[in-house]
């Protein structure tokens, strides 16, 4: 529709020729929307005054969603996929007609969609896409839902409540599994989480509740509770969809999902924890559609990007990734893959697990109760005419040591280390055995790094900075120059947490001559830090207050995620 509204902007003399020219190639170049474009580029002010245009033009009207309250069960006599798809959401409904809200009026297989499922003549009205995804998030929210199915449990089940004392049988759980509302619900947290863009999912017992928690951005949210005397039919259910032994519940188990949802698949790590009030479940979400692989949408600077770069397209070597857990390391390392991924190379990685598959990879899953370690994998694969290896983590000497001489035979290899900067990555493996002569031959570059929680660009608002604030930063006073920051207020968008989405930030250090001399003398991680930073490398502060000045990342997080040394 961009083509046929930009002609009808130009001719009623809304926009600019040249206005309507920007607009279209942001909606080519970045997949932007024509009314976000024009909204953007300061043609209009606003979706809503387009909207209005719109409604004028085809004579069908225009409507604020944001001022008009919905009647839920008007909401959803259209179902959630339609209304997610192709972004409409009933209004009103006067006897036979159905007023629905709707971004693309011109869609007529939607409305004729529409017209069957409910049985009702539609009226369309043109509203802003944004206003109507937000009233779908509102009124089909999954935390209502989830109510409704825990009262349906309640009304439609048969189960007991369990005392602590008292265990249900295999065969009780077995017939209270199948319950399709206990299915349903279940189904219902996992397919909720995804949406929302969770990482993980928790369900926690406590002595009369138990707690459903999501991570999203980095952070923990608490959803809709469930009554504790579902505790173990819930388990169950994921342990069957695990395929682990619904019968063991003195003993952690870990297992596998793989589910199929809006056309992809998602694969769900299941780790279950026997606790004092029964046992709790952490769903990992390992969603293809949400990974980022693309370095240069990662975060880095663009000095720091190019130096990696030049770095991963080395022909031997060792490159190591550090960081603590949930920083993005498999994210950069899958990252440098996929980009030096061609035909001509033959590249093989040791995980555990392995999170992503990727056409091309040869990837091995690591089972350390069978003997398959990563240095028995490391072993193997040089007979398996490598020229690139990645190592999940190098959790041993043993380990260290293969991979290092590895990458001193020709090979280019790739490993995580839980270090929390780059120069003592290379004491730490010392530590572990290594010859330092060794480290110092085969080291490329080492990059630590960390994942920082962005501020909310709708909004975003700049705060006076103290003087101690700006001082306790600890970084070189060319960085301080006009320096600013900003903070997210809360709103609709963020769910007035003022944060939206995350970030990398990175320090790399690539192993010279000097470091390299550093090294064969035993010198502190101090003395290389040094000598990193006269060389050009940027700490993680200092990246940390990069993005800070820039609007991305607060003061806080600066201070939360960095140290004055890092």
């Amino acid at each position: 529709m961009s083509a046929e509204l930009s002609a009808m902007l130009v001719k009623a003399g809304k926009i600019t020729p040249e206005q309507a020219e920007e607009a279209l190639a942001l909606t080519k170049d970045k997949k932007e929307k024509f009314e976000a474009a024009l909204v953007r580029i300061g043609a209009a002010e606003s979706e809503d005054e387009i909207a209005k245009f719109i409604g004028k033009h085809l004579k069908i009207g225009a409507l604020r969603l944001s001022d008009v309250e919905l009647n839920p069960e008007i909401v959803k006599l259209i179902p959630l996929d339609i209304a997610r798809k192709f972004k409409v959401v009933a209004v009103s409904k006067l006897n036979k007609t159905l007023l629905v809200a709707i971004s693309d009026p011109n869609n007529i297989y939607v409305l004729d969609a529409i017209k069957f499922i409910t049985g009702c003549t539609v009226q369309p009205v043109i509203s802003p896409e944004k206003a109507i995804e937000k009233a779908i998030e509102t009124y089909y929210s999954d935390a209502d839902g989830l109510s409704q199915l825990v009262k349906g449990l309640e009304e439609d089940t048969d189960l007991e409540v369990v005392s602590d004392e008292e265990a249900p049988s295999e065969s009780d759980l077995l017939s209270q599994i199948q319950d399709k509302p206990l299915v349903k619900l279940v189904d219902s947290i996992i397919a909720d989480a995804i949406r929302m863009g969770a990482s993980d999912i928790h369900f926690e017992m406590y002595e009369k509740r138990i707690r459903v928690r999501y991570r999203v951005d980095g952070d923990l949210r608490e959803m809709a509770p469930l009554p504790f005397k579902y505790r173990a039919a819930i388990v169950s259910r994921i342990k069957i969809m695990a395929e682990l032994d619904i019968s063991e519940r003195r003993l952690p188990q870990d297992g596998r999902i793989k589910i199929k949802i809006g056309g992809r698949t998602v694969d769900l790590r299941v780790s279950v924890l026997p606790t004092i009030f029964g046992e709790k479940v952490v769903m990992r979400i390992l969603d293809p559609m949400a990974l980022m692989v693309d370095m240069t949408k990662l975060g880095f600077r663009e000095e720091d990007l190019a130096r990696f770069n030049e770095k991963i397209h080395s022909p031997f070597g060792i490159i190591l990734v550090t960081g603590p857990t949930g920083s993005g390391k498999t994210t950069t390392l899958y990252s440098a893959l996929k980009q030096i991924n061609t035909i001509d190379v033959n590249i093989m990685t040791a995980e555990d697990p392995v999170e992503f598959n990727f056409d091309g990879i040869n990837q091995v899953a690591v089972k350390s109760d069978i003997g398959l370690t990563f240095a028995a994998s490391l072993r193997s694969f040089l007979r398996q005419d490598p020229d690139i290896i990645m190592v999940g983590e190098i959790r041993d000497g043993e380990t260290a040591e293969i991979a290092i001489r590895a990458a001193l035979t020709g090979h280019l290899v790739f490993a995580t280390l839980h270090t929390n900067d780059a120069p003592s990555s290379i004491n730490r493996l010392i530590d572990m055995g290594v010859p330092n002569y060794l480290v110092a031959s085969a080291t490329v570059c080492i990059m630590a790094q960390r994942m920082t929680r962005k501020i909310c660009q709708s909004c975003k608002e700049e705060v006076n900075l103290t003087q101690e604030q700006v001082q306790s930063l600890g970084v070189p006073k060319e960085l301080l120059r006009n320096i600013r920051g900003f903070k997210g207020r809360g709103c609709d968008d963020c769910n007035g947490t003022g944060l939206s989405g995350r970030t990398g930030i990175y320090e790399v250090m690539p192993v010279t001559q000097e470091i390299e001399q550093a090294i064969l003398t035993r010198a502190s991680d101090v003395d290389i830090r040094e000598i990193a930073l006269r060389e050009g490398m940027y700490s993680l502060r200092m990246a940390a207050v990069e993005k800070m000045k820039q609007g991305a990342i607060s003061i806080d997080e600066v201070f939360s995620v960095t140290s004055a040394t890092g």
